[in-house]
């Protein structure tokens, strides 16, 4: 007779930048089997780095097809506003329509730059706990 025992199931919440380089491309292949959450970061100044997201998006969900991949969508320097490029209302209605949260940050004012991380951890931990209970349905 075997016996299942699952009191202790450990989670590791791992963050990978690729800063958004072609180079890491392939690198993030081997890195990022099946993602849980992600984290899509453009600069609020660089309408090509907003264009971007879309793409990287796209690798992320190749890699657990048929699965939603829960995550947000930082804005970063806020602190550039003469500079804006990228309408935040079209950001946000691009991350909504994505399954995304929307945030937009400045690291350099140190603006809100928490807020992303939380929900991550956040949607994480909800994730998480309904594999856990999955788990726990089966023993």
């Amino acid at each position: 007779m075997v016996k299942l025992a699952a009191k202790c199931i450990l989670a590791e919440f791992f963050i990978f930048d690729s800063a958004g380089k072609e180079l890491f491309s392939e690198m993030l292949d081997k890195l990022w089997e099946s993602p849980n959450v992600l984290c899509l970061v453009y600069d609020v100044t660089n309408e090509q780095s907003f264009s971007n997201c879309g793409k990287w998006l796209e690798k992320a969900r190749a890699q657990i097809p048929g699965t939603s991949l829960p995550g947000v969508l930082v804005g970063n320097k806020t602190d550039l506003a003469s500079r804006r490029a990228v309408d935040p209302e079209q950001a946000r209605a691009w991350a909504l329509s994505q399954g995304l949260e929307c945030f937009e940050i400045s690291v350099k004012e140190m603006d809100n730059y928490e807020a992303p991380f939380h929900c991550l951890a956040t949607q994480f931990l909800h994730l998480y706990r309904e594999k856990v209970g999955l788990f726990q349905s089966l023993v």
